[in-house]
């Protein structure tokens, strides 16, 4: 039935809505299970990656190859200690994680915070944006150098693997 159409005081028409509204529609089940599946693929992925660190640990020799610029320079570079933080974290020893890199640490704390907003965006239907500015990417960049630095310092020591 079309809404009826009634004149308003100066003559124009005004629209009445109708008695009985349409229902809404049905949530989109196989829409949304499509939306997450990019999600939690990469859920899978880094799941399945922290769990062969976590079986295979990477403090005994002879399982991961060496950090090429360690090897040829003896720098530590900022990922050096990188796969003993993940052993450590994923079998929940948080104190040797921070000391076996503290910048990866806080890397799978905040990689988890935008993977729950990816998930939680997909679900609904809204993309996710992450528009960082130039100077974000700059201030990155310079905790990464400071880090790298200071590591490499006497004074450092502490952030060495």
């Amino acid at each position: 039935m079309p809404p009826t159409v009634c004149p308003t005081p100066d003559g124009t028409p005004a629209r009445v809505p109708d008695a009985y509204p349409s229902p809404p529609p049905a949530p989109d089940a196989p829409g949304r299970l499509r939306r997450i599946a990019v999600p939690a693929g990469v859920f899978a992925a880094v799941a399945g990656a922290f769990a062969y660190v976590g079986a295979v640990d990477p403090n005994e020799g002879g399982h991961y190859p060496v950090c090429p610029l360690l090897r040829l320079t003896g720098v530590l570079c900022p990922g050096c200690g990188g796969l003993r933080s993940a052993h450590a974290f994923i079998t929940g020893d948080l104190g040797a994680a921070l000391s076996a890199n503290a910048i990866a640490t806080v890397g799978y704390v905040v990689f988890a915070a935008v993977w729950v907003l990816w998930l939680v965006r997909s679900w609904r239907g809204r993309p996710l944006r992450l528009a960082l500015a130039p100077a974000h990417w700059w201030a990155v960049g310079a905790v990464l150098a400071v880090f790298t630095v200071v590591r490499n310092l006497p004074f450092g020591s502490a952030l060495a693997p």
